[in-house]
């Protein structure tokens, strides 16, 4: 039997079905993926995921029980669940991404949301089966005294329910996001605020990524649940139970990525982006087309760059990849429709017969972004808000030269922050400036902060940061 699992919403691996039925399987996407998958398949782990697309659900329905390893993918240990359709769209978009993810992040525009009404009732009722879902199946696929390391927002729930199936399990949870101080998270209705913050207190250990959102999750016990908390020693006691809290600063394999940042399909796209570009110096960023990304403020801020300083016309292009995310949310089709309005402003202003000065691309392409990241000069990452942002660590392990402009509202501020360029997230033109400034930078200096930046990257690579967490386990 399995000792050691990972659940999450989204697995290592989608699938695509064809005109004619044929599954292709690639890899899946966003930072958890990234930064667990190599380690998780080499270690053995069992994923335990949701089906998110139709090719995933045939790709299920084909596989015994649901483990696509069983059914001969190259998966490493996966369980896929085929959860119905209507539950997983009210649970992950109506709950997950428009509600919980908003409240963490702080994105409501408060005079206008959040409303909760009877609608929302049934969506949380929904959000309540599609955790007992993953209870279930990490309940029937561990083996005796295992450990599970439940993951993210999706899953707050899933502790406290896996324990009533199975207390002798060893149960983490750990949030990839921010977590909100109490008197935005009380924005929630007082029971669905009780229940989340029970639910993740069922398990032994909660990690967070930064100090910051460890002590405002522990804010939040007390505040809302009368909990006991000691910071000093990072516990809560709640209705007899204690619950070790810890921070685990997730950072990047540079091994890895440098060995798939040099395979061939990432040359190509090196030669053919600096066919496009030439010698003109890089200016990247690398997003989903999310809300707490700043894509737009990041726009502006070029924008502004390009007004200030008619020096670099002609001398330097943004390569900005922002690519889908969410699009079955209004907001979300709104806010890319954003992107590319501010795309079109800055080539309409400024490009001429030879010189693009932006090159915006939707079209999701890992290859590609590590092309990008490998002749970037300077690396624009401005979150208004993020848990800790892989991109600012992976960008300076592949470019040695990089500067990092950085919000200081990531949490990898926390550990990058001395050596980059930081900003207030909110501030156009101290953007601009700073894009500015890291373009200029001393070649002696900029390779200086890059060393820096690179240790820190490095400093727990993902089986590094998984063994911390089982190790807390126990």
């Amino acid at each position: 039997m399995n000792s050691v699992l990972v659940a999450s919403n989204r697995g290592p691996v989608s699938f695509t079905v064809s005109e004619d039925g044929e599954l292709t399987m690639k890899r899946g996407g966003g930072g958890l993926v990234s930064g667990l998958s190599g380690v998780a398949k080499e270690h053995g782990v069992v994923w335990v995921c949701a089906a998110l697309s139709d090719g995933d659900r045939i790709a299920v329905r084909r596989a015994p029980g649901g483990r696509l390893d069983h059914a001969g993918y190259a998966t490493g240990a996966l369980r896929m669940l085929d959860i119905p359709p209507a539950t997983f769209h009210r649970a992950y978009n109506a709950v997950a991404n428009s509600t919980l993810w908003f409240v963490n992040h702080l994105l409501y525009d408060t005079p206008n949301a959040p409303s909760f009404g009877t609608r929302f009732a049934r969506e949380w009722e929904s959000y309540r089966d599609y955790n007992g879902a993953f209870a279930l199946a990490l309940a029937e696929e561990a083996g005796p005294h295992a450990r599970v390391m439940v993951q993210d927002y999706h899953l707050t729930l899933t502790p406290a329910m896996l324990r009533a199936e199975r207390p002798d399990l060893r149960v983490a949870h750990f949030s990839h996001t921010p977590w909100a101080p109490p008197e935005y998270f009380s924005l929630l209705p007082d029971e669905v605020a009780r229940e989340v913050l029970e639910g993740i207190l069922g398990a032994d250990h909660a990690g967070f990524l930064t100090d910051r959102w460890a002590r405002a999750f522990m804010d939040c016990c007390e505040s809302v649940l009368g909990a006991r908390v000691d910071r000093r020693l990072r516990t809560v006691v709640h209705e007899g139970r204690a619950t070790r809290i810890g921070v685990h600063s997730l950072g990047v394999d540079g091994h890895a990525l440098w060995e798939r940042a040099c395979e061939p399909d990432v040359e190509s796209h090196m030669a053919a982006l600096r066919q496009q570009v030439g010698d003109r110096r890089l200016i990247v960023r690398i997003d989903r087309t999310e809300l707490s990304k700043n894509i737009v403020r990041g726009l502006m801020a070029y924008g502004e760059f390009l007004a200030a300083h008619p020096e670099w016309h002609g001398r330097v292009v943004h390569l900005a990849f922002a690519y889908p995310s969410r699009h079955d949310l209004p907001e979300y089709r709104e806010y890319t429709a954003s992107v590319q309005r501010w795309a079109k402003e800055i080539e309409d202003e400024y490009a001429t017969e030879d010189w693009d000065p932006l090159i915006l691309n939707v079209n999701d392409d890992y290859p590609r972004s590590l092309a990008a990241y490998r002749m970037a000069d300077v690396l624009l990452v401005n979150p208004i808000r993020d848990g800790m942002n892989l991109v600012a660590k992976e960008g300076p392990i592949l470019s040695p030269r990089c500067a990092l402009v950085l919000s200081r509202e990531a949490g990898a501020a926390a550990e990058l922050g001395p050596h980059a360029l930081m900003v207030n997230p909110y501030d156009v033109t101290g953007t601009a400036a700073a894009l500015h400034r890291a373009l200029v930078m001393p070649e002696d200096e900029r390779r200086r902060r890059g060393e820096r930046l690179r240790e820190a990257a490095t400093a727990l690579p993902p089986d590094r940061w998984l063994a911390a967490q089982l190790d807390a386990l126990g």
